[in-house]
């Protein structure tokens, strides 16, 4: 059967897609992330502490679905990537998975009891759930930069030789805590749009200044870092964009720098570190300024900007192998057949703009800023 798309172009379709998805989780939940950790820094009182809670209390599940569609996308489309990485990362997803697990459970226990101990310990357990995923995130996108330790036989089996401690390298590091500067500043901003104006509000602002700053550095260092260092990986000849996955068919180097070749091959992409510093300055306006929609919206950029970054910057290596490059997983080598490609797409056409519109509309009905008079009032509060 003659399809509309040829396979090439339905690649290129689906490794943005998943770019997408893993933007739309980072500038949903990873507020509900960033306001985790704000938690027990910037609300001092119970009542400051649960509603710090409420601005997230009502659209924290919702968020989800966005990590939930990333990990089916890479399922379904990428099933040479979805068997490397949840084997391999398994120990570190497995840590990811337990730090969110205590989100939840600590929304719904934290005010079963009046005791300061109690809810204190459900306050840092929520701390836990921010801090330690968008530190894991941020450690793992390190990784994939500098190649995860797997090697595929002539059977296509994978073989994974790393650690959980292994991944936690000096570059993986720099590249978590720019995680987390990132998911503080967007946590900060939403608490600014979100939260009654008071001491709350003034204290999120002067961490996610912080926050901020310190993201620019970090950026700027990995930037630095990839650019100087021995990172990247380059296709040796020619490639079939066309061809059938098998990704023992593609010759691979290691070449320190050559995470740069798109930027020199196709500037336009410069668009995309641009913006990652340029909404990250916006953001910090926004704080210093008291502009809630300002911050908001150029913490959301600066978020795309860096997510951007790196996704163009490896294009089209999607997860690169450090002791046998041959082995590394690419747009044109790790996806699903033709077919299933087409057939998705398909279904997210129809389904994709359901579940914006659906958010938007819950958004919509839920937007007003949260107070701790209304946590008298109101008994659907947490």
């Amino acid at each position: 059967m003659e399809l509309p798309l040829d396979f090439a172009t339905l690649r290129v379709i689906w490794w943005g897609l998943l770019g997408v998805l893993l933007i739309a989780f980072t500038l949903t939940d990873g507020f509900d992330l960033g306001v985790g950790a704000l938690l027990p820094f910037v609300a001092k009182t119970d009542k400051e502490r649960r509603m710090v809670i409420n601005t997230v209390g009502a659209t924290w599940e919702g968020n989800q679905v966005w990590f939930i569609l990333g990990g089916g996308a890479i399922f379904a489309a990428w099933p040479f990537v979805y068997a490397v990485s949840f084997s391999g990362f398994y120990l570190a997803m497995f840590l990811v998975l337990s730090a969110l697990i205590l989100r939840p459970v600590a929304f719904k226990y934290r005010s079963k009891r009046p005791s300061a101990g109690w809810r204190s310990m459900w306050d840092w357990a929520l701390f836990v759930g921010g801090f330690v995923p968008a530190l894991v995130f941020g450690v793992a996108v390190g990784n994939v930069l500098i190649g995860a330790p797997f090697r595929l036989n002539s059977e296509l089996r994978a073989f994974y030789d790393g650690t959980l401690l292994g991944l936690f390298t000096p570059f993986s590091l720099l590249c978590g805590l720019l995680s987390v500067t990132m998911l503080v500043l967007h946590g900060a901003t939403w608490l600014g749009l979100k939260a009654e104006r008071g001491p709350v509000q003034k204290r999120a602002f002067a961490i996610g200044t912080v926050a901020g700053l310190l993201g620019l550095v970090l950026f700027a260092v990995g930037g630095l870092w990839v650019a100087f260092g021995d990172l990247g990986f380059r296709i040796v000849g020619t490639v079939d964009p066309n061809g059938f996955s098998n990704p023992l068919r593609t010759t691979v180097e290691a070449a320190g720098g050559a995470w740069m070749d798109n930027y020199a091959r196709y500037p336009w992409m410069m668009i995309a570190p641009a913006l990652g510093f340029l909404g990250t300055a916006a953001a910090l306006l926004g704080l210093w300024r008291r502009s809630e929609p300002l911050g908001f919206l150029g913490s959301s950029l600066g978020a795309v900007g860096i997510i951007s970054t790196v996704g163009l910057s490896m294009f089209p290596f999607i997860l690169p192998s450090s002791i046998d490059p041959s082995s590394s997983l690419t747009v044109w080598n790790a996806s699903s057949s033709h077919l299933t490609l087409f057939i998705m797409l398909l279904v997210t056409i129809v389904f994709l703009p359901l579940v914006l519109l659906y958010t938007a509309w819950v958004y919509r009905v839920l937007w007003g800023r949260s107070t701790t008079a209304a946590l008298s009032t109101n008994p659907d509060l947490y």
